[in-house]
């Protein structure tokens, strides 16, 4: 009856055509979702100190985005800090879009007050990601939030549907905002110890006497009995966290989109800018809550207790509040050869569907001959110039004024040159150089990630996932290739690299672009250790990369290209609603074949 009702409002000749193109020819295209992401300052105080923080429309970590596999996504986003900022997408490989890749290397900057609208599609992809603020340490002071990237209908998931599904933003976070923290490493000091580990936002709950009276903390409600999926993810700045949940098992189904071979942990180590996903069964009796907890690794886990994040996990029938000792980790990091094992036992579920009908193993990475390999070796930061950088393979990144893939459209020589080093030069002294990797289009090369830095590192690409294929200590030398695992090696986007020892990966380079290299740990990205590959295909015919959008911002070079902006006070909540409207009526029209084709 409410069909009939709304349908009567409605017998124009506009939606009479509409009516009559989707009786004739279903839905054209793939699905599309709009958002509209309001980015300003907001005082919170998650440890209990008030501070400025970055929040996504008032909110603080920012809304979750929720997509299915092929959906094309517009996010709409308004400035409202008072510098240049840009949104990177971590694990959304952007299949030929690197023009909506939100680094430096491939967009300029939003200014303060400014627009921009990021339309992406994500092609072929399922699984757990998020976004996050990529310029100046920003990601320090929030902007931060989940993305996920749920299966289509006719593909399964490799184990039932759970009851409900749990997402956590796990970090470090300093009481100091960005701007003070990029002046301690423009000083050329280390951030030191953070002053806290955040869970969603909130500070830790009062497990011990030492914790301050007031903090608000995280509260998980639960059903006995029930299995929820956990989505876990490590957007803080530089320390890798352990993560578990009181006498619970956490069985890890899924590793930055792909699907693994189904182990149960008690504990699991997550590094900076990595995602996960758990199943966990509520099989617990309900005498107490549960503590959820997220502490610093490979750091003196004495010193650093104080930093740690703690949640509650509560079930419906609860009779009381957690109390006594947190759960502490099974792996001892003192034993550096069994916390590595852990990551080495991450393995992919081949015979799993990931975003296609087909077994995740149909792809026999392991029969394909490398065509060149890159060893990327990071070192402790050292002087250039007289102040403090960070290297890989002795060259600290120097991001041009022009973004490079708009330099190449708009042919602007010299913003950056292809010559970056494809193994360490121990004779050539640290340099800072905007250089980068000309890659070869269709090559499939090995990557070995070398560490000799003194903390345990995050390594991520834009615009890909690889297989890791062999992790070790000590350095990395060409008779290693015998011991990689050729078969059902992880696929993900972001890899640890132990310090004083070496990660290597595997990718095929069918990408086109120009898609960033980088450590995720803040610091030494801020400092300058990252590149980029330039991936070009020599036959292109607009298939492989789509051109650079029509609302691309110019700076740098070709900033006399960019037109002005004019916005009214009202101009984000009327686009906000417009953007509901349009929503609204997408889904009423999806309706229209049910009730009259």
């Amino acid at each position: 009856m409410a069909a009939a009702y709304f349908f009567s409002r409605f017998t124009t000749f506009p939606f009479l055509f509409s009516l009559a193109l989707l009786c004739g020819f279903s839905l054209a295209g793939d699905p599309s979702v709009s958002y509209v992401f309001e980015v300003s300052y907001i005082t919170a105080s998650p440890l209990g100190v008030p501070q400025q923080v970055i929040a996504i429309n008032g909110k603080f970590p920012g809304p979750v985005i929720n997509v299915t596999t092929n959906y094309n996504v517009d996010v709409n986003v308004f400035n409202r800090l008072d510098e240049p900022f840009l949104f990177t997408w971590n694990g959304i490989e952007m299949r030929g879009e690197s023009w909506q890749d939100g680094v430096l290397g491939t967009n300029c900057p939003i200014p303060p007050n400014w627009n921009f609208t990021y339309s992406f599609q994500v092609k072929d992809q399922i699984g757990s990601f998020f976004y996050f603020p990529s310029l100046n340490l920003q990601r320090a002071s929030g902007g931060f939030g989940p993305i996920i990237i749920n299966n289509r209908d006719r593909i399964p998931i490799p184990f039932n549907e759970p009851d409900g599904e749990i997402s956590f933003m796990i970090g470090d976070w300093y009481t100091q905002n960005h701007t003070a923290l990029r002046g301690v490493l423009d000083s050329g000091e280390e951030l030191g110890m953070p002053d806290g580990v955040l869970i969603n936002g909130k500070g830790p709950y009062k497990y011990t006497s030492s914790v301050p009276d007031g903090i608000q903390y995280e509260t998980i409600n639960v059903d006995p009995g029930k299995t929820y999926r956990i989505r876990v993810h490590n957007v803080g700045t530089s320390t890798s966290l352990n993560f578990r949940i009181q006498n619970h098992k956490m069985l890890l189904v899924e590793t930055e989109g792909h699907y693994n071979l189904q182990t149960n942990f008690t504990d699991f180590d997550i590094h900076v800018g990595q995602s996960y996903s758990f199943l966990v069964t509520m099989d617990q009796n309900a005498s107490s809550d549960y503590y959820i907890v997220a502490s610093a690794r490979f750091v003196n886990e004495t010193a650093w207790q104080r930093v740690t994040g703690v949640g509650v996990l509560h079930y419906s029938n609860s009779k009381g509040q957690a109390s006594g000792p947190l759960p502490v980790p099974a792996t001892d990091v003192s034993q550096l050869w069994s916390v590595m094992n852990q990551q080495r036992a991450i393995k992919q579920n081949t015979t799993a569907s990931g975003a296609r009908p087909n077994p995740q193993g149909s792809y026999h990475y392991g029969e394909i001959n490398i065509t060149d390999t890159y060893i990327l070796r990071s070192t402790p930061p050292t002087k250039i110039n007289g102040s403090v950088h960070a290297t890989l393979n002795g060259i600290s990144f120097l991001n041009p004024s022009t973004p490079m893939r708009l330099a190449d459209k708009h042919k602007v020589n010299g913003v950056y040159k292809l010559d970056f080093p494809e193994r360490p030069a121990d004779n050539i002294p640290p340099r800072l150089e905007s250089s980068i990797i000309n890659a070869t289009y269709k090559g499939f090369i090995q990557i070995i990630f070398q560490n000799n830095d003194t903390k345990v590192q995050s390594f991520h690409i834009d615009g890909y996932s690889f297989y890791v294929v062999a992790m070790d200590f000590g350095n990395w030398t060409e008779d290693k290739k015998g011991s990689y695992n050729n078969w059902d090696a992880a696929s993900r986007s972001t890899v640890e690299v132990y310090p004083g020892a070496w990660t290597a990966v595997l990718l095929s380079l069918d990408n086109a672009g120009v898609w960033n290299i980088r450590v995720q740990n803040l610091d030494r990205w801020y400092l300058g250790q990252e590149t980029y590959m330039r991936i070009i295909n020599p036959e292109e015919n607009g298939s492989t990369e789509m051109d650079q959008p029509g609302n691309a911002l110019y700076c740098g070079a070709l900033k006399s290209m960019q037109k002005d902006q004019i916005h009214s006070s009202a101009t984000s909540i009327l686009n906000g609603k417009w953007n509901l409207v349009f929503s609204l009526v997408m889904v009423l029209l999806a309706l229209v074949p049910v009730f009259f084709c």
